[in-house]
């Protein structure tokens, strides 16, 4: 808080709008967002009407009500961030739409925030509970009004306005009336008590009214309205603005005083809310002032903008004192005592028990006149308060009844504004100054002494010279000078002169900070990650991050992280839930952005499904399945019942695998077992057989047996699949025990995949022929391996492979017989890796991708593929389909033009994804280029057609490799090529065509994706060449005399027209053309003449001619090299008198081939030989040269001129000639040589100084002698000459030494030292370079 001295004759615009800043609204707090607008303009909350903060007494209920859009929305309630639930202290109700919170007996522990959520819309409130005021005898109860009950919290109204008609004004309209109009004086005792909060709303117009009529002529339905409130309470003026018109939010900005933008003082103290009604479509823009101080009152504005419209509308606030219900002293009530924290600094003048506040009365309460406290009517009381000193004016106007203290010191401001003037200024600073952040600022003051002393004062601490601090004198202007501007230098400032001070206010405005870059609407999968990001115009600046309007805090979720980067602000959420679907913004104190996020649930894929499973009694059974999400859960069902895992029966789940594993299978597990992924509409099926073993009671000797379902040579195929565990359980029986023997078939030869069975008949067919092999397996440890017991014989592969498919045989023997069973076992597994996809059809943003299957399918038919691609450079692949593909090729679409990518593909099976195929060759998506325009025919002869084009308007990225030229008869759909390959240019000549044919031509652009669309010639052409006369175009240039200086090119075109070529010949003369310096070029359609360097002959009159059979046309030109001309000739003196020479000439004998434009004469004289023009252009060959010097000789010569210049040489006088003398010849006397030699001597010697570091410093001495002296400075002893630092100046005798931006080593003693001839002579001084402080 910044402090301040009273000041009496301050006007009240000044207080108050010093006032404003001082302690009421300081800008540090928090900015309780409104709800976030759609880019409509319409409102996402879910409420449509919304809970207020309300003060009750303790002991009363306290009752907030919310209503929701729709019926039937889940609210919570909370407090200080926790839920609320129904209770002996809260009651929660809800009926439809409306939902009510009451809480009882309301007691100090229950203040504090609260808040109301429905859906992602919170809204906030706070509940204050206060003492109940003991009841005062003299004020008269007042009943409570229906809508009121006695505990309810509610909003107290601004006291009723009557019209005053009964209480004089002293002053009348133009005087100091003692109240307003708009309110009537009271007793204190008549006075209500604003304590609280104050909503201030115009008459007949609730808060929540939704009928409001509208504004005939402005953009408001409700208009703010002037409001009082006291000392500590809040008050919020409201403006309604009709909305059903307008396209996009309008803006609105709130004023204190005339200038004064309150949107930069938003904090604790002072808030700017903000809403729109659905349903009414009204805007509704709230001005929160909560704990309002005395210098918070004053005028206020409220100004809305639309694109088109303006409106604004003025309203005042007056605050007044808390009052007790003590009898009031009224000299204590003109006491002013230092507020609290305020920081207020009370003047040296004033007495130790307080000073006397004058205002402050008319704050604390108002006072009838009393006519007793009159003054008597012959006393004047205004010339009683001019002639008394200041602090005599609350005695005089105690005595003399005065009440509008206010008033009077206005007037007598007013009277006594011509006698009281400063002394020590001449102008003051202003009441206030404002700047922007980081701009600077210039506070200056006219002293009436210009040598006063001067002291700057920041919030009564002195300010020291620095950097940012810079103090400025000029004259008796003095000029403190603020760069670099911060959010601390917004203080109040005073400047000091003597005992005399002046004061102003400097409020620097912080630059909203604009969104640069906007956010960007993202659509992603369930559980993917989301990143929003928005760039802003101020680095470190503060962002807010909302969803539908409610602001997102790390209190409330860990779920959101906020990442800030420089100017760069980021939204991170980890995974995405469909939750978190809807608007989010991040909002500026310049703007906000908007983005929408759209959460779609993910489909599950199956990698591989449960397959059916045979097994025996006290075997292992597993169940396992594969997803494409590794987050998904699921549930196991046998016959459509949840499985409840046991000790026996097990359900895993690692990464995207599901597993259920029952050990020891009885016959009761024998079902169907289902896996239900949650959240997916999907369902995997397996049956589980068990595998009987069939014990018959047989005597001894009983022959071997093998008990399975599948007795005798049938083969019984078993699937497992690739990397799973393969265990046979073969139960056997015999007596004696038999001897088991494992043997797996191996097949050798021709191998089909659907050959016969081995065990199959020799006419099976002639043409498969079959070679078996059996391999023994007996290993009892290792991969695979064969375990034998008294009943049962196990055969175990861990980790099966390709290699373990096959057929096996398992023989039991005993002495009584033996028994043989074959067993198929099949091994599935994901597919091989495809080859590389092919690419062809490459287009502008598309191709066609081909591609082979596998090789191997993993024993399972291939479900489908899977294609992926990504940029040449980069690492990251990017599938391009989330269905399965079931053709061999695809076209891939929305790529861009002129990248390198690759493909490649995937292979699934009922197992799984193969391995990525091998990247596909790089292609480079690049479309043809468009067709040429502009084609146009430019000549016809009979075997040539000349052909011109221009590019394509489109070339693409591949550029263009060149264009192709067709042409085909009138009629016919061949087309055939005019040139072998492409050419690079957009013209050709078509040749050996079919004289008198009419042909149709066609151009095409190529590049590497092959020929673009061709342009046809409009009309076709007939190959025959017409006759046109040879006409010579002669250039306007070329139509007079042609002139060209020696040496210069001569390069004469001219067109022609004709058909055919017409034959052109050069003439000179009559005469043709001879020599190699002049040369000749001509084309179809001009000639030139060419000559490297002009020469005098080649002036002249050269004619050209073209020709076709016996027609032809002419044109003559006049070609004139012109040169410098020679000189004149015969230059003689024709007559001599008194200071006058007549000179006579003849023209030269070469003028060049040109003119002669005039002569120039020169005179020199015979001693010097120095040479002056006399005449210039002068056209005559004959002159007179005046002024000469009697008794010299001159020497005369002519230059002639031309276009080109001056001749070379010039025509010379061969004699002098000289002037005379008259007759008396004069003698000049004699003198005596002088010697004026003087040794240097110092007129005026070097000065002791002491400089300031950092400015230029000059030493100055003067020096006299004769010859002149050299003059040497040294420092120290130290010659000065070789350093760039010092300059050194020598001017009439007066030496100067200038010492650049000197610094401490720059101090010492400097010496000057002058020698000539006669003698030296120095002088030294002291130099001290003082640092500031």
């Amino acid at each position: 808080m910044r402090g301040f001295e009273s000041d009496p004759n301050e006007d009240e615009a000044s207080r108050s709008m010093r006032g404003l800043f001082e302690e009421g609204w300081p800008g540090g707090g928090s900015r309780e967002p409104g709800p976030l607008k759609s880019p409509s303009g319409s409102s996402v909350s879910a409420f449509i009407k919304k809970p207020r903060s309300a003060e009750v007494t303790a002991g009363s209920a306290a009752v907030f009500e919310a209503e929701t859009e729709r019926a039937g929305v889940k609210v919570r309630w909370q407090r200080d961030g926790s839920d609320i639930g129904a209770g002996d202290k809260y009651g929660l109700a809800a009926e439809g739409k409306r939902h009510t919170l009451t809480v009882r007996d309301a007691g100090p522990a229950d203040q504090g925030s609260y808040a109301v959520i429905a859906g992602s819309s919170k809204v906030k409130f706070d509940l204050k509970v206060t003492e109940a005021a003991p009841p005062e005898k003299a004020e008269p109860e007042v009943a409570p009004t229906p809508e009121e009950a006695p505990g309810a919290p509610r909003e107290v109204p601004a006291p009723a306005t009557e019209s005053e008609g009964n209480v004089p004004s002293p002053e009348g309209e133009g005087g100091w009336a003692m109240w307003d109009r708009r309110r009537v004086s009271q007793d204190r005792s008549q006075r209500p008590s604003f304590s609280g909060s104050v909503s201030v709303t115009p008459e007949g117009s609730a808060p929540g009214s939704q009928g409001a009529p509208d504004d005939p002529i402005g953009l408001f339905l409700m208009r703010p309205q002037d409001g009082e409130v006291t000392v500590g309470g809040s008050i919020v003026f409201s403006a309604r603005v009709a909305g059903a018109s307008l396209l996009k939010p309008p803006a609105v900005k709130w004023f204190k005083g005339k200038w004064v933008d309150l949107s930069s003082k938003v904090g604790q103290h002072l808030q700017l809310h903000d809403s729109y009604d659905r349903a009414s479509k009204v805007y509704l823009f709230e001005l929160h002032i909560t704990d309002a101080q005395a210098t918070s009152a004053g005028g206020y504005r409220c100004e809305v903008s639309t694109k088109d419209k303006f409106d604004s509308c003025n309203f005042s606030l007056t605050v007044h004192e808390a009052m007790g219900s003590a009898d009031l002293d009224l000299r204590s009530a003109f006491r002013r005592t230092s507020l609290a924290g305020a920081g207020r600094r009370t003047s040296d003048s004033h007495e130790d028990t307080g000073t006397l506040d004058f205002s402050s009365l008319l704050k604390k309460s108002s006072f009838r006149r009393d006519s007793k406290l009159e003054a008597p009517a012959e006393e004047d009381v205004w010339e009683i308060l001019r002639q008394a000193p200041p602090s005599e004016y609350e005695r005089i106007a105690f005595q003399h009844g005065v009440t509008d203290l206010r008033g009077m010191l206005k007037r007598l401001k007013g009277m006594k504004h011509d006698e009281k003037k400063s002394t020590a200024f001449q102008k003051k600073l202003e009441p206030a100054y404002q700047v922007n952040k980081g701009h600077k600022i210039r506070l200056t003051v006219e002293l009436a002494d210009p040598d006063a002393e001067v002291k700057w004062l920041k919030n009564g601490q002195e300010i020291q010279m620095s950097g940012r601090y810079i103090f400025e004198s000029i004259g008796s202007k003095r000029t403190l000078t603020i760069s670099q501007c911060s959010l601390a230098d917004d203080a109040a400032y005073q400047c000091v002169v003597g005992g005399e001070k002046c004061s102003t206010e400097l409020f620097v405005k912080e630059p909203p900070v604009l969104i640069t870059r906007s956010l960007e609407d993202q659509l992603v999968m369930v559980g993917q990650r989301v990143e929003f990001e928005c760039e802003v115009s101020e680095e470190g600046a503060q962002v807010k991050w909302l969803k539908d309007g409610v602001e997102l805090t790390r209190e409330e979720t860990f779920k959101y992280r906020f990442k800030k980067d420089g100017r760069k602000h980021h939204l991170i959420i980890n995974e995405a839930t469909l939750e978190d679907a809807g608007h989010y913004a991040v909002r500026t104190s310049g703007g906000q952005a908007l983005a929408e996020l759209i959460v779609q649930e993910k489909k599950l894929e199956v990698y591989q499904s449960i397959a059916d499973l045979s097994v025996g009694a006290k075997d292992q059974a597993v169940f396992k399945c594969e997803v494409s999400d590794e987050n998904v859960r699921g549930v196991w069902l046998k016959n459509g019942k949840e499985l409840v895992p046991d000790s026996r029966i097990k359900v895993s789940h690692i990464g995207r695998v599901h597993k259920l594993t029952i050990d020891d299978v009885t016959p009761a597990d024998e079902a169907d077992y289902s896996f239900v992924p949650e959240g997916f509409a999907c369902n995997l099926s397996a049956k589980l057989h068990f595998m009987e073993v069939k014990i018959d009671f047989v005597p001894r000797q009983e022959p071997p047996k093998i008990h399975l379902d599948c007795p005798g040579s049938t083969p019984d195929t078993i699937v497992v699949v690739a990397g799973n565990k393969l265990r046979l359980d073969v139960p056997i029986s015999g007596d004696p025990a038999p001897t088991v023997v494992w043997q797996k078939v191996v097949t050798q030869g021709k191998k089909a995949p659907a050959g016969p069975p081995p065990d199959a008949s020799e006419d099976a067919g002639a043409d498969e022929e079959w070679v078996f092999d059996k391999k023994l397996l007996c290993e009892t440890e290792g991969r695979v391996r064969v375990e034998t017991t008294k009943d049962r014989s196990v055969f175990t592969v861990e980790g099966a492979e390709k290699e373990d498919e096959g057929v096996y045989t398992v023989t039991v023997k005993n002495p009584v017989g033996e028994d043989q069973v074959n067993l198929t076992v099949k091994v599935i597994d994901v597919p091989d890796a495809p080859a590389a996809p092919k690419i062809s059809n490459v287009g502008e943003d598309c191709c066609t991708v081909q591609w082979e299957p596998p090789a191997y399918d993993g024993g399972q038919p291939v479900l489908g593929y899977i294609l992926e691609r990504k940029k040449k450079k980069s690492y990251r692949w990017m599938r391009l389909n989330f269905d399965l593909l079931r053709e061999l090729s695809h076209e891939a679409r929305r790529m861009i033009e002129g990248v390198a990518y690759e493909m490649r593909v995937y292979a699934v099976n009922a197992v799984g994804m193969s391995r990525p195929s091998p990247a596909s060759q790089p292609f480079m998506p690049i479309g043809p280029p468009g067709e040429p325009t502009h084609l146009t025919v430019e000549d016809v002869s009979d075997t040539t057609v000349s052909l011109k084009w221009r590019p394509p308007e489109r070339v693409g990225a591949g550029g263009l490799d060149g264009y192709s030229v067709e042409y085909c008869q009138e009629g016919c759909s061949e087309w055939a090529a005019a040139l072998q390959g492409l050419t690079e240019r957009t013209s050709l000549l078509v040749k050996d065509l079919p004289t008198g044919a009419r042909l149709q031509f066609r151009v095409r652009a190529h590049n590497v994706a092959g020929p673009g669309a061709p342009v046809v010639t409009k009309e076709p052409v007939t190959v025959q060449e017409i006759l046109q006369r040879p006409r010579l175009q002669l250039p306007r240039h070329l139509r007079q005399t042609i002139q060209k200086k020696v040496g210069e090119p001569v390069n004469l075109l001219i067109p022609f027209q004709g058909k055919p070529r017409p034959q052109v010949t050069w003439t000179k003369e009559g005469q043709p053309l001879a020599g190699d310096e002049v040369s000749i070029r001509n084309s179809p359609t001009d000639t030139i003449l060419f000559i490297r360097a002009a020469r005098r002959t080649h002036s002249g009159t050269y004619q050209v001619t073209v020709r076709i059979e016996n027609m032809e046309d002419k044109a003559t030109l006049v070609l004139q090299i012109v040169d410098k001309p020679s000189p004149p000739q015969d230059i003689r003196i024709t007559e001599t008198w008194g200071f006058n020479v007549a000179l006579e000439w003849k023209p030269p004998q070469d003028d060049g081939n040109t003119e002669i434009w005039g002569y120039t004469v020169q005179k020199a004289d015979k001693k010097t030989m120095e040479w002056f023009t006399v005449l210039e252009h002068y056209r005559r060959t004959h002159c007179v040269v005046s002024e000469l010097i009697i008794g010299n000789g001159y020497y005369f010569r002519v230059f002639s001129h031309n276009m080109v210049g001056s001749s070379d040489k010039a025509t010379v006088t061969k004699e002098p000639v000289f002037i005379p003398r008259p007759g008396i010849t004069y003698e000049p006397p004699r003198y005596k040589a002088l010697d004026f030699s003087e040794a240097p001597s110092f007129t005026q010697p070097l000065a002791n100084r002491s400089i300031i570091a950092g400015y230029n410093a000059v030493l100055c001495c003067a020096v006299r002698g004769s010859p002149k002296p050299k003059i040497s400075w040294f420092k120290n002893g130290l010659d000065l000459g070789e350093d760039a630092r010092f300059r050194m100046f020598s001017k009439q005798g007066v030496l100067t030494l200038e010492i650049r931006k000197p610094c401490p080593y720059d101090g010492g003693v400097y010496v000057c030292r002058a020698t000539n001839l006669q003698g030296e002579a120095q002088c030294e001084c002291r130099l001290e370079v003082r640092v500031p402080q």
